[in-house]
């Protein structure tokens, strides 16, 4: 038997371990997400061939709207997995009243310390690294002989002429990574670490790096964007395929006070123009949101124009997941079903065969019911909750052959409290 078997088995049950452990605390695992997926086929399909488009060089973007319970997390999750398994760097970042699209600055300091690959969190260090690499890799390839102060003085120009059209409108970023490079190669790591912070939008970097760099100022509102699509061209230098950015609960927008929403949905409007007009290649932007966000009074219904670019037709049985917005259905028993079938799978991997005779279809529908009771009958509030109860009773059968959860199981509640979200408890039938 070959080596490669044994270590592909391993890598299955760590990812299948993975998965149970971010179940068992009520969160949405970090990869291998397909093999919990359940009736999402046509729409991460639709998403596949968008990110295709952009690897090919263009720039696209999708709204993903459901209610609480839809799954938009998931989903979303789901996307930057298979983006970054087709070689994009990523970032999922969230909107807040203090992190809002009202300050593009805020956005891109987000974006960039949430950065992903493939192998790697907190990404930005890495990709700038791999940039600069290939650079010295090109250079080196193309002057056989070439010694190391000479090799240093080329990467320094190419550094320059590859952001060349980025630097016409901000400088300062070529001339912070020129720092970082030369600081790197002398091992003068606070400067090289500066010189990260600085790219990176963060504000505390100090006065001294910005003498040594010949750099004026920070990232602000006005350059971010600028910083943003120089990011991009690392990106593709350091041979990723693009960016994915996923920017979740735009919802939030809908409680700024109205200069801030009106300036969100300016920045929104601009950052759409920007894609379709093919200002910014190689990028693709998901956002999620709940059905207000796009239709009440202080949604993007009250800003016509960019209403008029995202609103989309039809509501009934046949939605067209390649208009702007993706519609998420609501989570139903069916569903959940199948989800907890697939749950058994990756626990079977990851410990042992789940005794489907004590974890029966039976018990897995009177195990939904009895949860779903105590949240008003909504199955679509309930995934979360019952897949953590659902991993307890595998384990409880795992650990113990004398377990039967079918003798009058019962769902309680009590240790829940404090970490249900707002929407979970507005619905849960309270013991009196």
């Amino acid at each position: 038997m070959s080596t490669v078997e044994p270590e592909i088995k391993n890598r299955r049950r760590h990812e299948s371990l993975a998965i149970i452990n971010a179940l068992r605390r009520g969160t949405v695992p970090a990869s291998g997400l397909a093999r919990i997926a359940v009736g999402l086929e046509l729409e991460e399909g639709v998403i596949a061939r968008q990110l295709d488009f952009v690897a090919d060089g263009g720039g696209d973007l999708k709204f993903v709207r459901g209610d609480y319970g839809a799954g938009k997390t998931f989903f979303v999750a789901r996307a930057l997995e298979t983006a970054a398994q087709k070689g994009f760097v990523t970032a999922h970042v969230f909107i807040s009243p203090s992190a809002s699209l009202s300050k593009p600055k805020v956005l891109y300091q987000q974006i960039c310390a949430a950065l992903r690959t493939a192998e790697t969190d907190h990404a930005l260090k890495t990709v700038i690294d791999n940039w600069l690499f290939a650079i010295e890799e090109r250079l080196a390839s193309a002057a056989s002989g070439m010694d190391d102060a000479a090799l240093e003085t080329a990467t320094e120009k190419e550094i320059e002429s590859s952001l060349a059209l980025i630097g016409g409108n901000n400088t300062g970023l070529a001339a912070a990574l020129r720092t970082y490079y030369q600081a790197s190669n002398t091992g003068d790591y606070p400067a090289a670490q500066a010189a990260i912070g600085w790219i990176a939008g963060e504000p505390t970097v100090g006065r001294d790096f910005r003498q040594k760099a010949g750099v004026r100022g920070d990232v602000d509102d006005a350059t971010a964007f600028f910083f943003l699509a120089g990011l991009v061209e690392i990106v593709r230098g350091a041979g990723y395929r693009g960016l994915v950015v996923a920017i979740d609960e735009m919802e939030i927008t809908q409680g700024l006070q109205r200069a801030q929403r009106e300036k969100s949905y300016q920045t929104l409007a601009r950052l759409i123009d920007a894609l379709d007009g093919g200002r910014m290649p190689y990028c693709y932007f998901l956002f999620t949101g709940t059905p207000a966000f796009f239709d009440s009074s202080r949604g993007i219904r009250s800003a016509p124009p960019l209403y008029d670019r995202i609103s989309v037709d039809g509501d009934g049985a046949f939605k067209n997941p390649r208009q702007p917005q993706i519609q998420l259905a609501r989570f139903d028993t069916a569903k959940l079903e199948l989800v907890a079938l697939k749950v058994c799978e990756v626990y079977s991997e990851a410990y042992r065969e789940v005794d489907r005779e004590r974890v029966s279809h039976r018990f897995i529908r009177a195990m939904i019911k009895k949860i779903t009771g105590r949240f008003g009958g909504r199955v679509d509030i309930i995934p979360r909750i019952f897949l953590k109860e659902f991993v307890d009773v595998l384990d409880k059968c795992e650990l113990y052959d004398d377990f039967n959860p079918s003798d009058g199981y019962e769902f309680e509640a009590e240790h829940l409290k404090g970490e249900l979200r707002a929407e979970e408890e507005a619905v849960m039938v309270m013991d009196f």
